[in-house]
């Protein structure tokens, strides 16, 4: 089967191009194609194949063969592999930043930095797969544990079932794959059926690599199918990265097997009387509305102390006004589509009901054709308010106005929500205060919620999720730590 990695041609209004699925070392196709389409315009760019049962039942008992041969393979030809992939990611970021673009409508900028971040992702894991260790521990804190010692290691969890996101259908996948192999665990991995193309690719990129046969499964899948990922207990490890309403419901069904959950938020932002207000204007002007806010991390709810209120509001909306909206292969493009129409009547809906509710609209506040939403702020918005109680997931941001530092971080923490949150300071005890007190996983001072790194932890508190991505985090949550105890007095 020929590489399905191929260069697409946008807009001309037929299929250009197959990519059939990866089920355990070959490229397959089934009697059931799958259309790709590029949300911006409607048009198909590609085409692929959904995975039915039987092909489940292949993968799976293909992964269950492959954990010992990848339990057995050494540090230094995993670490190979990874980085192998990440050379490629590098080699051919144009084109399949062009891929990414096509099947998620992200602009072409975005998408190229997404493989970026993604070789960036695979060079990480093939450095902490060679750092996988444990350490000896000291037994002798009490009389019984005298003359004995403790050694601890990690050893891969096992088959891995893996379920990624639309919204960055390259790096979230590789977020899962490259730490499961690191960690020397057979993995497959069901991508978003709208955004499908990205992981394949990736799959591509890992055979050439030279990831054993049986090792890894990419399978685009209908949900009920992809359920069975969630309550076999053949695997071991569920790892998923999607809404917070999908997520807690895979885990109250996923059985026995250890569960990573990356899910929603609706990011909160602190702007106080102390910050650079041009720099925070800027800045949340672009992680509230790049990738038409469809990121679970975009900044939605943004409180200001009053004394800065209008000055911090007229800065806002030139920003906002300035961002153009438009074609996602135009490298001038801010804000592109929403993945799919219904959302815009979704947004609008939601936006009307705030107003209703007594909420401002101080820009935007309107669909822009089918599938644009117009990069939207308001203002005076009842916190019951869908915009802001729920994850909005749209080019949508809040305005709040706040008098004390302690009553914002309070406003922030009321939210079911908590995942990663801003504060804008120039004040050192506010920047702690809310690092100690912000309700979420990451707390990022003197930029947006939106910011991340690949190599950090990553994850959230309440219904944002369990556990934490990053390579070396992923990696641990992937591997059992095993305990052997010696006693070096028998026989003395």
């Amino acid at each position: 089967m020929p590489d399905p990695i191929t260069n697409l041609k946008a807009r001309e209004g037929a299929v250009t191009s197959e990519y059939p699925f990866f089920l355990a070392g070959r490229w397959e196709r089934s009697a059931t194609p799958l259309p790709v389409i590029y949300p911006y315009d409607g048009t198909v760019v590609a085409r692929t194949w959904l995975a039915g049962d039987d092909v489940f039942e292949q993968a799976t008992r293909a992964a269950v063969a492959a954990a010992d041969l990848m339990r057995a393979l050494p540090a230094y030809r995993r670490a190979e592999i990874l980085a192998a992939a990440s050379r490629e990611l590098v080699e051919r970021r144009d084109e399949i930043g062009r891929i990414v673009c096509l099947e998620v409508g992200k602009s072409i900028r975005d998408a190229t930095a997404e493989v970026d971040r993604a070789a960036m992702t695979f060079k990480v894991a093939s450095e902490e797969a060679r750092r996988i260790g444990g350490e000896v521990i000291p037994l002798d804190l009490a009389p019984h544990g005298t003359g004995r010692f403790a050694l601890t290691r990690r050893f891969p969890i096992g088959p891995v079932a893996a379920i990624s996101p639309f919204n960055f259908p390259l790096n979230l996948s590789a977020h899962k794959l490259a730490p499961a192999i690191a960690a020397g665990n057979p993995v497959v991995l069901k991508p978003a059926s709208k955004t499908p193309l990205s992981a394949l690719v990736l799959a591509a990129v890992l055979q050439r690599a030279g990831v054993p046969d049986g090792a890894l499964s990419v399978l685009p899948m209908t949900r009920e199918t992809g359920n069975r990922l969630v309550t076999d207990e053949r695997y071991r490890l569920l790892t998923f990265t999607g809404s917070s309403a999908v997520g807690w419901s895979l885990k109250a069904r996923a059985g026995t097997k250890r569960v990573l959950l990356e899910l929603g938020g609706n990011a909160g932002v602190i702007v106080d009387d102390s910050a650079d207000l041009d720099y925070a204007a800027r800045r949340i002007s672009l992680g509230g509305f790049a990738l038409a806010g469809q990121s679970c991390i975009s900044v939605q709810r943004v409180f200001v102390h009053e004394r800065i209120m209008t000055d911090f509001t007229r800065r806002l909306i030139t920003r906002v006004e300035g961002l153009r909206v438009g074609d996602p292969l135009d490298p001038a493009t801010d804000v592109g589509p929403l993945i799919e129409p219904a959302e815009v009547g979704r947004i609008d809906a939601w936006v009307h009901e705030a107003v209703k509710s007594g909420a401002k609209v101080l820009t935007g506040g309107r669909p822009l054709g089918s599938t644009m939403y117009a990069p939207t702020v308001l203002t005076d918005v009842p916190e019951t308010a869908k915009v802001c109680a729920q994850e909005v997931f749209a080019p949508v941001v809040g305005l709040y106005p706040f008098t004390d530092f302690d009553a914002a971080v309070a406003a922030v923490n009321r939210s079911a929500y908590g995942l990663q949150a801003g504060v804008f300071t120039r004040n050192l005890h506010h920047a702690f205060h809310g690092f100690e007190r912000l309700e979420v996983g990451g707390v990022i001072v003197n930029d947006v919620p939106s910011w991340r790194i690949d190599h950090m932890p990553y994850g959230g508190v309440k219904n944002s999720g369990l556990g934490r991505e990053g390579p070396r985090y992923a990696i641990e949550e992937m591997t059992e730590l095993r305990l052997m105890v010696v006693n070096e007095e028998v026989g003395s």
